[in-house]
């Protein structure tokens, strides 16, 4: 059989329905029942005292509002027109953060703050500062802070980067998606080349350290041709990190996604071949991989953290620091502190008045086991450092035992080096790091879906 042969044989074997897994468990299997309020503080309290004020505790901020649908975006958004909903949101935020600081009983050390959405350039540049001040008024920064934001390159303006980056904002994301026409037209996603130089270079000459673009294979009517002119646009610009993720089609989560059909979609061999092509092209134009879907240019603190060991992954993906306490702000935003989830509610509205009411906005959590945490350190290894190991009684348990029979198929067709002490992924194997932390999550196995829940791993 031909090295390509045997390429597609494996894709189509493990081409299956997978988590991406920035949670152990993923949210799906959280087991709602013994979760409340008060249950939520108080691992936030203990989490906040047994990491230690000093290390600092990570931010996530989720700013849902953006002006139009994009029709790829499995993001939780609200879309509007209105610029007047940005003030009463940004005052929930700060309500929402100074009660979590009451809890905490000091002020925070911030190590990590990320602005997500939606679309965080949807507010303006005042608004941002009014939120950054608002969140840093009860906190203090840590020596060696990571501030990133995401931004839309058609409506970022001088004035956003240069208001963050006085802010302490040293990282900045582009959604670029793809810069063929055709494609950005039925996703609804539109920005130039022109714009997304514009907006790089500006930030590179303020002064941002590393800038990243995100790239998704497996859109509608995206082609080979498409994909390669896009790829010599984006080395063209050379950003520091790029994150190439497979289009999510979960239509029966974001109805948006109906605007078009599975016939408007790449066939899985086609999109088995944009993904190669792209893998091999970002290469070829000097980038290495990093853990799943990411490459990074040699130099980056991304590629340093996987190289030393330091590199680490929640639930806004791939980053440089491990933070035990990570605490989300906004309409459906997700905290951990280590042994416990939560997830704020998804309505703005409810979020408004819950937190003008001076309570948590909680949705639903998850109160971890020991098995959780055991399944969920190997999962992380396996994401971060590509092995995990076994070796140790308090590394081991029956569920463990039951995933390292079903890791056997993988190992016999060559994507890991299994050992009765632990497994490491080969190089075959790297593209199907889902499918193998798949295999040790018990919680899925346990409880297999009858309906659909994740999107295909490749």
């Amino acid at each position: 059989m031909s090295a390509e042969a045997a390429l597609v044989r494996l894709s189509e074997k493990y081409q299956v329905a997978a988590p991406r897994y920035t949670s152990y468990p993923t949210m799906p299997y959280w087991d709602t029942a013994y979760f409340n309020e008060q249950a939520w503080i108080s691992s936030v309290r203990r989490s906040f005292l047994e990491s230690g004020h000093e290390s600092g505790i990570s931010l996530y901020i989720h700013l849902p509002f953006c002006e139009e649908l994009c029709t790829y975006c499995g993001c939780n958004t609200r879309i509007t027109k209105n610029h007047r909903v940005e003030e009463p949101y940004i005052g929930a935020l700060i309500r929402e953060w100074r009660h979590y600081v009451d809890i905490l009983g000091k002020a925070p050390i911030i190590r990590e703050i990320h602005l997500g959405g939606g679309t965080p350039t949807f507010f303006s540049a005042k608004n941002l500062q009014t939120l950054i001040c608002g969140l840093l008024e009860k906190a203090t920064i840590y020596p060696d802070a990571a501030f990133s934001f995401e931004a839309h390159p058609a409506n970022t303006s001088v004035e956003h980067l240069q208001t963050l980056f006085n802010m302490g904002f040293r990282r900045l994301s582009l959604g670029i998606q793809d810069f063929d026409q055709k494609v950005q037209q039925i996703i609804n996603r539109r920005q130039s080349f022109e714009q997304v130089k514009a907006v790089t270079q500006n930030a590179r000459q303020i002064g941002y350290t590393s800038i990243n673009y995100d790239l998704i294979y497996g859109l509608p009517l995206q082609t080979l041709d498409g994909l390669d002119s896009t790829l010599k646009k984006v080395a063209e610009l050379r950003p520091d990190r790029i994150a190439f993720y497979s289009y999510a089609h979960v239509p029966w989560l974001k109805p948006g996604q109906r605007k078009f059909t599975e016939l408007d979609l790449p066939d899985p061999a086609t999109k088995l071949k944009l993904y190669e092509s792209g893998r091999s092209s970002l290469k070829s134009y000097g980038y290495l991989e990093v853990g799943m879907d990411n490459f990074a240019l040699p130099g980056d603190e991304l590629l340093k953290a996987a190289t030393t060991g330091q590199l680490h992954r929640n639930f806004m993906g791939y980053t440089t620091h491990q933070c035990k306490l990570s605490i989300g702000l906004g309409v459906s935003a997700i905290s951990d502190t280590g042994d416990a989830y939560a997830q704020n509610i998804k309505s703005v509205e409810e979020y408004l008045n819950i937190t003008q009411e001076g309570k948590l906005p909680l949705m639903k959590g998850h109160l971890m086991t020991a098995e959780d945490v055991i399944i969920r350190r190997h999962i992380l290894q396996i994401m971060c450092k590509g092995l995990t190991n076994w070796n140790h009684h308090t590394e081991c348990s029956e569920a463990v035992f039951n995933g390292i029979d079903r890791l056997q198929p993988l190992a016999d067709d060559g994507l890991i080096e299994l050992s009765s002490v632990g497994l490491k992924v080969t190089a075959n194997g790297e593209s199907y790091l889902r499918n193998i932390c798949m295999a040790l999550d018990a919680r899925l196995w346990a409880a297999q879906p009858t309906t659909s829940l994740f999107s295909m791993s490749i």
